[in-house]
């Protein structure tokens, strides 16, 4: 069905950094583990390390997995734009090169009770 609009739309973004009082959005996703079905959503500051986010709500986020309370996050092999990459623990979401609304993923070798076989 075509729609024929009485004047030209603007779209105006919510989502803009600007938006959100000195914070970003950031997205974890844990790769091959089906329990959750989305990438989790977090609230952090662009400032906050990484260890932070990691021992943080990441880890009370992935709890309720089976897999959850063995997560070796040091043997963690993690994924930005897609591509291997190793974070610093102990410098900033900035610092590592996270910003707005970027995704983040990790896998767990040899964590795979809820693994879609």
């Amino acid at each position: 069905m075509t729609v024929a609009a009485i004047k030209e739309y603007v779209g105006v973004a919510r989502d803009r950094v600007e938006n959100f009082n000195g914070k970003q959005l950031v997205y974890a996703s844990w790769d091959h583990h089906l329990l959750f079905a989305a990438p989790f959503l977090l609230y952090a500051a662009p400032q906050m390390s990484f260890r932070e986010l990691v021992e943080g709500p990441l880890t009370a986020l992935v709890q309720p997995d089976p897999d959850g309370a063995s997560i070796d996050w040091a043997q963690v092999e993690w994924l930005k734009s897609n591509q291997p990459w190793t974070p610093d623990f102990d410098r900033s979401l900035a610092d590592n090169g996270v910003g707005h609304k970027d995704q983040i993923r990790f896998r767990t070798p040899g964590l795979t009770s809820l693994a879609a076989a």
